[in-house]
C-alpha cells in the first residue's frame, strides 16, 4: 500500500502550476481564437485540471486486507458487546423448548 499523504489544505505545487497553465491557455485561447472555440479550450483545460485534482489522492487508500481486518475487529467488538443479550435469548429459547417438550409429553 502506498503511504497516505498528510492531510493539508495546501494544494500540491504541481497542481498549482497546472492551474496556472490552464489559466494561461484559457486566456491565450480567448485572445487568439473565436470566443466559442476559446470557451471549448477553456472548458477542456479546466476539466483536465479537475481530473488532476481528483486523481491526486487516488492511491492513498487502505488495502482489502486492512479493510477486512478493521471490519473483523468491529464485528468482534459488537459480538462481545452483545454476549449478555445472546445469553438471555438462549436461556429464553431453552425454557421455551423445555415447556414445549413438557407439553408434548403430557399429551
Amino acid at each position: 500500500m502506498t503511504e497516505p499523504r498528510p492531510s493539508s489544505r495546501r494544494p500540491s505545487p504541481l497542481l498549482v502550476v497546472g492551474g496556472l497553465v490552464a489559466l494561461a491557455v484559457a486566456v491565450g485561447a480567448f485572445t487568439v481564437l473565436d470566443p466559442i472555440l476559446a470557451a471549448a479550450v477553456a472548458i477542456a483545460a479546466l476539466t483536465l485540471l479537475a481530473l488532476a485534482a481528483a486523481a491526486q489522492g487516488w492511491e492513498s487508500h487502505a488495502t482489502f486486507e486492512e479493510r477486512e481486518l478493521a471490519r473483523a475487529r468491529r464485528r468482534k467488538e459488537k459480538w462481545e458487546r452483545n454476549a449478555d443479550a445472546r445469553a438471555r435469548d438462549r436461556a429464553r429459547w431453552e425454557a421455551h423448548q423445555a415447556r414445549k417438550a413438557a407439553r408434548d409429553t403430557s399429551r
